[in-house]
């Protein structure tokens, strides 16, 4: 077995595993770094261009994760596309935003590498798009091979919880064995339940560290978090003010309405308006379309029937009126330039009635990073294209992350009982931690953290491990 890690970055980057197992190539993830540009921005495809590739799997479609994949079918393009069914409703449609996405970013920052696909090949790698429902093994080698006689080795979904369609991945070959968590969720969330990850054991483990740099506060708990939230929303709609919660247009803005739609059938807000932008309002109704596909609480909830949607016309945030308390749960989640959740922020802050809350990560170099850490009425920079700002509006963070808590991998690591574990997703403080608590609890277990282009290679039981370039960690 040898995996090689196709991250450009050491940290949350462009996802792409390589994995190279019995013969076959499988390439796990195809994404985009969110903070580059441009080719910089890519996995390093070029590092594996002259090695076979049979498939490719998808853990989501969240574009740190798949936002590169039709240009991984150009590197590949004898391979086939695997994903979850509920990610095959969704991956078109992400893909072809990030095309309008790319052509704007050209026109308006003057990138001229963008897009790096078209909508055209959006619309020709359909066609090698797989859907498959969890937990259901399925062959993935090369056609050639399957005709040939070649024993594939087989490739397994696993529900994530962390978004629509998210799934950890588990391969199986004829002595070996490994297992990928992509982005995973063990706790409820407002619609979806936690990581139905089961009985899971591999030799190998590739673990996902996002939250490894951040305990959980004690006496922490979602439904307290919630119960803040609630408070926040009811104090800022009293003094009339506007609420905006900048959220990504998959999964979080879903779970925001959610919540909204059980408050206004509580009465525990008033039922009002709730304004989207159009790629929340096409995934909302994905989630509600396919409810009945999905392990979720309020199985009956549908969104769009349940709230009074608004999607924003283009430029319409620009010069809406703000009074009266309005509610606002659009992209982009950091508020990159030129996003209606960016437009929004630059006039709500300058009203002490208003309110920001931040519900997920944001980047701390992003504007929305740098709102969070802004102090109410002195200057600072909010972005490039504004340049400073001064906050009088509330701005509050609160904890409702789609991704597992740090102990909750640690219980899940051993589970698994893997012999190495390969750490990523994660900045360095946060692979650290984990590399040292999987060090002390299981001291059997090899840790590594392959950098960027790095190949392991890992020999079956009775042989070593070891970095193919030498440098163990």
């Amino acid at each position: 077995m040898k995996i090689t890690n196709l991250n450009p970055d050491a940290d949350i980057g462009a996802s792409a595993w390589f994995l190279e197992l019995d013969g076959h190539g499988l390439l796990m993830d195809a994404g985009v770094h969110p903070e580059r540009e441009g080719r910089d921005s890519l996995p390093l495809y070029e590092r594996v261009k002259n090695r076979e590739c049979d498939a490719i799997a998808i853990t989501h479609c969240h574009h740190d994760h798949v936002g590169s994949l039709p240009v991984a079918v150009r590197y590949f393009p004898k391979a086939h596309i695997l994903m979850t069914e509920l990610s095959y409703f969704l991956v078109e449609r992400v893909l072809h935003n990030s095309v309008n996405v790319m052509k704007r970013q050209r026109d308006e920052l003057g990138i001229r590498e963008y897009p790096l696909f078209s909508h055209d090949e959006v619309d020709e790698i359909a066609p090698l798009i797989q859907g498959f429902r969890y937990n259901r093994a399925v062959d993935w080698e090369a056609f050639h091979k399957a005709r040939a006689g070649f024993l594939s080795p087989s490739l397994e979904f696993f529900d994530a919880g962390h978004t629509l369609g998210s799934a950890g991945l588990l391969v199986r070959g004829r002595q070996q064995s490994i297992f990928y968590t992509g982005d995973v969720c063990f706790h409820d969330q407002t619609i979806l339940r936690g990581a139905r990850f089961g009985d899971v054991k591999a030799e190998v483990l590739i673990l996902e560290t996002t939250r490894g740099n951040r305990a959980v506060p004690a006496g922490f708990s979602r439904e307290q978090e919630t119960g803040r939230l609630t408070s926040a929303l009811q104090a800022a709609l009293a003094r009339k003010g506007s609420v905006l919660i900048p959220c990504f247009a998959l999964g979080r803005t879903q779970e925001i309405l959610a919540l909204l739609s059980i408050l206004m059938g509580e009465r525990k807000l008033k039922k009002q308006p709730v304004y989207i932008g159009g790629l929340g309002r096409v995934f909302t109704e994905i989630y509600d379309l396919e409810s009945h596909r999905v392990n979720r609480q309020y199985p009956q909830l549908q969104l769009n029937e349940a709230l009074n949607l608004v999607v924003l016309e283009p430029n319409q945030a620009e010069r809406m009126k703000l009074g009266g308390g309005r509610l606002f749960v659009v992209t982009a989640g950091m508020m990159s330039e030129n996003t209606a959740a960016h437009k929004l922020a630059v006039r709500m802050m300058t009203e002490a009635s208003n309110a920001i809350f931040f519900v997920g990560y944001a980047d701390p170099e992003t504007p929305g990073g740098r709102l969070k850490r802004s102090v109410a009425g002195k200057p600072f920079l909010f972005s490039p294209g504004v340049g400073e700002l001064t906050r009088r509006c509330e701005v509050k963070d609160f904890d409702l992350t789609a991704h597992a808590n740090r102990e909750d991998l640690m219980d899940f690591v051993g589970q698994v009982e893997p012999r190495y574990v390969i750490l990523g997703h994660g900045d360095e403080s946060a692979r650290q931690w984990f590399a040292g608590q999987i060090r002390a609890r299981h001291p059997r277990i090899r840790v590594f953290q392959p950098g960027p282009g790095e190949t392991l290679e890992i020999q079956p039981r009775g042989a070593r491990g070891r970095p193919e370039n030498g440098n163990a960690p």
